[in-house]
C-alpha cells in the first residue's frame, strides 16, 4: 500500500481507469476509435477515417480528427484516477487525412500544477506524417473514478 492508502501502481491505475472510462465512453467506439495504450499521463487512441468522416473536399472532417485528439486527452487527464474535464481546447491541422487511413493521437501531459493539466496531443498519419496538433487545458473536478483501496470502481461500490 502506498502513502495514498492505494494498492495500485501507476500503470495498473491507469489501465483500470482506461477500463473503467471505456466501458461507459459512447463516441469514441462509436467512431471506431481504440484505445491502444494508457498509462500516468499518457494515452494513445487510433482511428480509420471512414466513408461517413469524409467531407466535401473528399478529406477526413475536421470534426472526426478534434474527437480523436480530444478522445486521447480525455484519456490522458485521466488516467490519474482523479475525474477531469477538458477547460479549453485548440487544434491546428497541418495535413489532411484520406479515406481509409489508419490515424494515432498520442497526448502527453505536459504539466499538472494542483487541479489544472496541460496536455498536448499529436495526431498522425500512416506514414507518420503529422495531421493535427492539438492543446487541452483540464481541470480536475474531485472525484474518483475507481476505490484504489479495494480495486473496485464507483459503480461496483455504489458510489
Amino acid at each position: 500500500m502506498n502513502a495514498k492508502g492505494s494498492i495500485m501502481d501507476d500503470q495498473t491505475r491507469a489501465e483500470r481507469v482506461g477500463e473503467y472510462l471505456w466501458a461507459r465512453d459512447r463516441v469514441s467506439p462509436s467512431l471506431g476509435m481504440e484505445l491502444q495504450t494508457i498509462s500516468a499521463g499518457h494515452a494513445v487512441i487510433t482511428m480509420l477515417v471512414r466513408a461517413d468522416m469524409v467531407n466535401g473536399h473528399n478529406i477526413c472532417h475536421g470534426g472526426m480528427i478534434f474527437s480523436l485528439a480530444d478522445s486521447a486527452f480525455a484519456y490522458a487527464c485521466n488516467s490519474r484516477n482523479q475525474s477531469t474535464l477538458a477547460q479549453h481546447n485548440s487544434i491546428t491541422y497541418l495535413s489532411p487525412a484520406r479515406l481509409g487511413e489508419p490515424l494515432r493521437a498520442e497526448a502527453h501531459e505536459v504539466s499538472l500544477t494542483g487541479r489544472s493539466g496541460i496536455y498536448d496531443v499529436a495526431v498522425s498519419g500512416k506514414d507518420g506524417r503529422k495531421i493535427a496538433e492539438f492543446r487541452g487545458l483540464s481541470r480536475q473536478i474531485g472525484d474518483q473514478h475507481i476505490d484504489e483501496s479495494t480495486e473496485t470502481d464507483r459503480q461496483e461500490s455504489g458510489k
